[in-house]
Protein backbone atom coordinates (compact mmCIF):
# COMPACT_ATOMS: atom_id res chain seq x y z
CA UNK A 1 0.00 0.00 0.00
CA UNK A 2 1.01 3.45 -0.76
CA UNK A 3 2.40 5.74 2.04
CA UNK A 4 0.56 8.73 2.94
CA UNK A 5 1.52 11.89 2.28
CA UNK A 6 1.92 14.27 4.98
CA UNK A 7 -0.64 16.72 4.47
CA UNK A 8 -2.80 13.77 4.62
CA UNK A 9 -1.61 12.37 8.16
CA UNK A 10 -2.10 15.78 9.14
CA UNK A 11 -6.10 15.67 7.89
CA UNK A 12 -6.58 12.98 9.71
CA UNK A 13 -5.50 13.83 12.65
CA UNK A 14 -8.62 16.39 12.39
CA UNK A 15 -11.01 13.40 12.25
CA UNK A 16 -12.06 11.63 15.26
CA UNK A 17 -12.75 7.91 13.98
CA UNK A 18 -14.87 6.99 16.57
CA UNK A 19 -17.04 9.42 16.31
CA UNK A 20 -20.21 10.06 14.11
CA UNK A 21 -20.75 13.76 13.24
CA UNK A 22 -23.46 15.91 13.02
CA UNK A 23 -24.03 16.44 9.04
CA UNK A 24 -22.97 20.73 9.49
CA UNK A 25 -20.12 19.57 11.04
CA UNK A 26 -18.85 16.42 9.07
CA UNK A 27 -19.30 18.87 5.67
CA UNK A 28 -17.04 21.23 7.47
CA UNK A 29 -14.29 18.71 8.40
CA UNK A 30 -14.40 17.82 5.04
CA UNK A 31 -13.32 20.79 3.86
CA UNK A 32 -10.73 21.28 6.36
CA UNK A 33 -9.07 17.52 5.61
CA UNK A 34 -9.18 17.90 1.89
CA UNK A 35 -5.32 18.32 0.92
CA UNK A 36 -5.78 18.04 -3.13
CA UNK A 37 -4.83 21.37 -4.82
CA UNK A 38 -7.50 21.21 -7.04
CA UNK A 39 -11.47 21.69 -6.16
CA UNK A 40 -11.97 18.55 -4.89
CA UNK A 41 -15.14 16.46 -5.32
CA UNK A 42 -17.33 15.53 -2.54
CA UNK A 43 -19.01 12.27 -1.94
CA UNK A 44 -20.95 10.62 -0.04
CA UNK A 45 -20.50 6.81 0.67
CA UNK A 46 -23.99 4.31 2.01
CA UNK A 47 -23.62 1.02 3.73
CA UNK A 48 -26.90 -0.37 3.63
CA UNK A 49 -28.21 -3.82 5.00
CA UNK A 50 -29.36 -5.54 1.80
CA UNK A 51 -28.05 -8.14 -0.27
CA UNK A 52 -27.52 -7.17 -3.20
CA UNK A 53 -27.59 -10.88 -4.73
CA UNK A 54 -31.46 -10.53 -4.43
CA UNK A 55 -33.68 -8.99 -6.94
CA UNK A 56 -35.94 -7.52 -4.33
CA UNK A 57 -33.19 -5.80 -2.17
CA UNK A 58 -31.55 -3.90 -5.43
CA UNK A 59 -31.45 -0.33 -5.67
CA UNK A 60 -30.78 1.98 -8.57
CA UNK A 61 -32.03 5.44 -9.69
CA UNK A 62 -31.59 8.64 -10.07
CA UNK A 63 -32.19 11.76 -8.31
CA UNK A 64 -31.79 16.01 -8.91
CA UNK A 65 -29.68 17.33 -6.45
CA UNK A 66 -31.16 21.15 -5.49
CA UNK A 67 -27.40 22.21 -6.08
CA UNK A 68 -26.20 20.29 -8.79
CA UNK A 69 -22.41 18.92 -8.91
CA UNK A 70 -20.23 21.20 -9.69
CA UNK A 71 -19.50 19.33 -13.21
CA UNK A 72 -21.66 19.66 -16.51
CA UNK A 73 -22.50 16.76 -17.86
CA UNK A 74 -21.98 15.89 -21.43
CA UNK A 75 -25.14 14.72 -22.80
CA UNK A 76 -25.38 12.08 -25.94
CA UNK A 77 -28.53 11.56 -26.86
CA UNK A 78 -30.31 8.69 -29.41
CA UNK A 79 -33.32 9.61 -31.17
CA UNK A 80 -34.69 10.37 -34.59
CA UNK A 81 -36.95 13.30 -36.07
CA UNK A 82 -38.69 15.25 -33.78
CA UNK A 83 -36.98 13.62 -30.78
CA UNK A 84 -33.93 14.44 -31.78
CA UNK A 85 -34.87 17.97 -32.67
CA UNK A 86 -36.27 18.43 -28.93
CA UNK A 87 -32.99 16.86 -27.23
CA UNK A 88 -30.93 19.88 -29.15
CA UNK A 89 -33.23 22.49 -28.35
CA UNK A 90 -32.60 20.95 -24.78
CA UNK A 91 -29.27 21.28 -25.01
CA UNK A 92 -27.79 18.00 -25.45
CA UNK A 93 -24.24 18.01 -26.80
CA UNK A 94 -24.63 14.96 -28.93
CA UNK A 95 -27.86 13.77 -31.04
CA UNK A 96 -27.65 11.41 -33.55
CA UNK A 97 -28.26 7.86 -33.82
CA UNK A 98 -26.11 5.15 -36.63
CA UNK A 99 -22.95 7.81 -36.75
CA UNK A 100 -22.95 7.99 -32.75
CA UNK A 101 -23.20 4.31 -32.42
CA UNK A 102 -20.62 3.08 -35.14
CA UNK A 103 -18.10 5.86 -33.45
CA UNK A 104 -18.96 4.53 -29.78
CA UNK A 105 -17.80 1.24 -31.39
CA UNK A 106 -15.04 2.73 -32.86
CA UNK A 107 -13.84 3.55 -29.16
CA UNK A 108 -15.41 7.25 -28.74
CA UNK A 109 -16.56 8.30 -25.51
CA UNK A 110 -16.73 12.32 -25.17
CA UNK A 111 -19.37 12.02 -23.16
CA UNK A 112 -20.94 10.99 -19.53
CA UNK A 113 -24.53 10.45 -19.81
CA UNK A 114 -26.86 8.46 -22.36
CA UNK A 115 -30.17 9.31 -22.95
CA UNK A 116 -32.14 7.35 -25.50
CA UNK A 117 -35.25 6.91 -26.40
CA UNK A 118 -37.65 3.64 -26.38
CA UNK A 119 -37.72 2.72 -29.99
CA UNK A 120 -33.73 3.34 -30.53
CA UNK A 121 -33.01 0.71 -27.32
CA UNK A 122 -32.92 -2.48 -30.29
CA UNK A 123 -29.37 -0.46 -31.74
CA UNK A 124 -28.14 0.93 -28.31
CA UNK A 125 -28.30 -2.49 -26.82
CA UNK A 126 -26.24 -3.45 -29.26
CA UNK A 127 -23.06 -1.45 -27.39
CA UNK A 128 -24.10 -2.94 -24.48
CA UNK A 129 -20.71 -4.82 -24.07
CA UNK A 130 -19.03 -2.03 -24.23
CA UNK A 131 -21.37 0.60 -22.38
CA UNK A 132 -22.83 -1.87 -19.47
CA UNK A 133 -19.07 -1.90 -17.69
CA UNK A 134 -18.59 1.69 -17.69
CA UNK A 135 -22.09 2.51 -16.08
CA UNK A 136 -23.27 4.40 -19.69
CA UNK A 137 -26.28 1.89 -20.68
CA UNK A 138 -29.57 3.77 -20.59
CA UNK A 139 -31.92 2.76 -18.27
CA UNK A 140 -35.98 3.14 -17.69
CA UNK A 141 -35.02 2.81 -14.14
CA UNK A 142 -32.84 6.26 -14.07
CA UNK A 143 -34.81 7.93 -16.42
CA UNK A 144 -32.46 7.68 -19.09
CA UNK A 145 -34.58 5.73 -21.45
CA UNK A 146 -37.57 7.97 -22.29
CA UNK A 147 -39.42 9.47 -24.54
CA UNK A 148 -39.45 12.88 -22.76
CA UNK A 149 -35.67 13.34 -24.22
CA UNK A 150 -36.42 17.64 -22.84
CA UNK A 151 -36.74 16.88 -19.46
CA UNK A 152 -34.35 14.41 -18.92
CA UNK A 153 -31.54 16.26 -20.53
CA UNK A 154 -32.46 19.44 -18.30
CA UNK A 155 -32.47 17.36 -15.51
CA UNK A 156 -28.88 15.57 -16.15
CA UNK A 157 -27.75 19.22 -16.89
CA UNK A 158 -29.25 20.44 -13.69
CA UNK A 159 -27.22 18.05 -11.65
CA UNK A 160 -29.41 14.48 -11.25
CA UNK A 161 -27.01 12.24 -9.93
CA UNK A 162 -27.38 8.67 -10.66
CA UNK A 163 -27.02 6.03 -7.52
CA UNK A 164 -26.46 1.94 -7.65
CA UNK A 165 -25.83 -0.46 -4.58
CA UNK A 166 -22.58 -2.66 -5.65
CA UNK A 167 -22.29 -6.49 -4.62
CA UNK A 168 -21.27 -5.06 -1.53
CA UNK A 169 -24.07 -3.29 -0.32
CA UNK A 170 -21.81 0.27 -0.81
CA UNK A 171 -23.90 3.21 -2.72
CA UNK A 172 -21.48 6.08 -3.34
CA UNK A 173 -23.06 9.49 -4.57
CA UNK A 174 -21.23 12.67 -5.28
CA UNK A 175 -22.93 15.62 -4.14
CA UNK A 176 -20.45 18.96 -4.69
CA UNK A 177 -17.42 20.08 -4.87
CA UNK A 178 -15.54 21.41 -1.96
CA UNK A 179 -16.11 24.91 -3.79
CA UNK A 180 -19.32 24.99 -2.78
CA UNK A 181 -21.22 26.72 0.35
CA UNK A 182 -21.41 24.32 3.23
CA UNK A 183 -25.43 24.81 3.40
CA UNK A 184 -25.64 23.88 -0.01
CA UNK A 185 -23.59 20.83 0.34
CA UNK A 186 -25.92 20.13 3.35
CA UNK A 187 -28.72 20.23 1.07
CA UNK A 188 -27.19 18.07 -1.23
CA UNK A 189 -26.56 15.31 1.20
CA UNK A 190 -30.17 15.90 2.46
CA UNK A 191 -31.72 15.35 -0.64
CA UNK A 192 -29.80 11.79 -1.16
CA UNK A 193 -30.08 10.98 1.89
CA UNK A 194 -34.28 11.49 2.31
CA UNK A 195 -33.55 9.38 -1.18
CA UNK A 196 -31.56 6.14 0.37
CA UNK A 197 -34.17 5.97 3.29
CA UNK A 198 -37.38 5.70 0.63
CA UNK A 199 -35.91 3.48 -1.54
CA UNK A 200 -35.36 1.37 1.37
CA UNK A 201 -36.39 -2.44 0.31
CA UNK A 202 -39.53 -3.49 1.82
CA UNK A 203 -37.16 -7.34 1.69
CA UNK A 204 -34.46 -5.57 3.52
CA UNK A 205 -34.14 -6.97 7.50
CA UNK A 206 -32.38 -5.41 10.05
CA UNK A 207 -30.54 -2.08 10.53
CA UNK A 208 -30.31 -1.09 6.79
CA UNK A 209 -28.73 2.66 7.16
CA UNK A 210 -25.42 0.98 8.63
CA UNK A 211 -22.64 3.73 7.94
CA UNK A 212 -22.93 6.63 6.38
CA UNK A 213 -19.65 8.41 5.43
CA UNK A 214 -18.29 11.74 3.52
CA UNK A 215 -15.34 12.18 2.09
CA UNK A 216 -13.54 14.59 -0.55
CA UNK A 217 -10.97 13.47 -3.04
CA UNK A 218 -8.17 11.39 -1.24
CA UNK A 219 -8.99 12.94 1.81
CA UNK A 220 -10.12 10.58 4.92
CA UNK A 221 -13.62 9.03 5.55
CA UNK A 222 -15.92 11.01 7.92
CA UNK A 223 -18.45 9.37 9.87
CA UNK A 224 -21.73 10.82 9.75
CA UNK A 225 -24.48 10.17 12.20
CA UNK A 226 -27.99 9.39 10.15
CA UNK A 227 -29.82 10.87 13.05
CA UNK A 228 -28.78 14.43 12.57
CA UNK A 229 -30.05 13.99 9.12
CA UNK A 230 -33.30 12.50 9.37
CA UNK A 231 -35.83 11.87 6.10
CA UNK A 232 -38.37 14.68 5.70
Amino acid sequence: MAKKGKSYLEAVKLVDRAKAYPVGEAIELVKKTSTVKFDATVEVAFRLGVDPKKADQQIRGAVVLPNGTGKTQRVLVFAKGEKAKEAEAAGADYVGDAEYINKITQGWFEFDVIVATPDMMGEVGKLGRVLGPKGLMPNPKTGTVTFDVERAVNEIKAGKVEYRVDRDGNVHVPIGKTSFENEKLVENFNTIFDTMVKVKPAAAKGTYMKNVAVASTMGPGIKVDPSSAAAK
